[in-house]
């Protein structure tokens, strides 16, 4: 498990990284509460749409007076709607994320990146955690000070290879939807993937992984851990052994980037030795899980 102090640099480097890189919130049309991005209705905003005739109960100040003197007819001046993001945070609290202390850096690093992207962008943020089929829900308060670790801890024994049952959390509608997870878990992307672009979702998947889970050395004789059930089990590795390694892994990720582009999710591998900077610019730019900040 990851350290406090090791969470609360992955922080700071987060913070560096929201400034130069976040969400794709403006290639949303959003619809809800005032705020700062542009939504499909019409508001108060300063950005003018139409006009329309003036029925009892219109605000006055929206009446269009210049038009009034011309034609003695009152007439609305409609503008454009201004509402907030809704942004929905699914963080994977399986083992295999924090297992490698180059990737439970690199996972708290993305999670961190991802709710304070969201927050400078004044959405609606709900963060859950989810292992197998227990979920939770976490104040936004509570993610500078690092007490999701504490419930990431607490969480109660389930299936280790069940992947995370996304069914049992309450994803809002017309949010962008964050799933941070690496993706480790057997079966079919697709039920998953509906479930996050369900209710006019737009799915990011946010991928870490290590060099040594993608693109491993090994040879002779090892002792491997499974993250999950915490068993060891011992093997020989020839090169025969490790290129069906590589490729099933290399079909496992095939897999989930052609249900991606079924289901119109955006999804973003980002590797966990590189700086966190340098990582997203190499991945979560180009595929449009994230935009340039401005």
């Amino acid at each position: 498990m990851i350290s406090q102090v090791d969470l609360v640099d992955c922080h700071t480097r987060a913070l560096g990284a929201a400034g130069r890189l976040r969400l794709p919130l403006r290639s949303r049309v959003w619809k809800g509460a005032a705020g700062e991005f542009l939504g499909a209705g019409v508001g108060s905003s300063l950005d003018f749409q139409d006009h329309r005739t003036y029925v009892p109960g219109d605000d006055p100040r929206h009446i269009n007076w210049q038009a009034y003197a011309r034609t003695g007819h009152y007439t609305m001046k409609l503008y454009r709607e201004e509402v907030r993001p809704v942004v929905d945070v699914v963080l994977d609290a399986s083992d295999s994320m924090f297992f490698e202390p180059v990737k439970a850096r690199r996972s708290a690093e993305l999670f961190y990146f991802i709710v304070e992207s969201a927050r400078r962008a004044g959405a609606s943020t709900a963060i859950h955690l989810v292992r197998g089929d227990a979920t939770r829900l976490l104040p936004l308060d509570g993610i500078g000070s690092h007490r999701w670790l504490d419930d990431l801890a607490g969480f109660p024994a389930t299936d280790p290879a069940a992947p995370p049952d996304l069914s049992r959390v309450p994803l809002r509608a017309n949010a962008i939807r964050v799933l941070i997870s690496d993706l480790l878990f057997a079966g079919d992307p697709d039920p998953s993937l509906r479930l996050l672009a369900a209710r006019h979702g737009s799915p990011v998947l946010m991928v870490p992984f290590s060099r040594d889970e993608a693109t491993p050395d090994w040879e002779g004789n090892y002792e491997f851990v499974d993250a999950e059930r915490k068993s060891h089990h011992p093997h020989r590795i020839e090169p025969s052994v490790l290129r069906r390694y590589k490729e099933t892994y290399a079909n496992h990720f095939a897999l989930w980037k052609n249900a991606c582009r079924r289901q119109q999710c955006t999804l973003a591998r980002v590797a966990a030795e590189p700086d966190l900077d340098t990582a997203l610019f190499a991945e979560a730019l180009p595929s449009g899980a994230l935009e340039v900040a401005t």
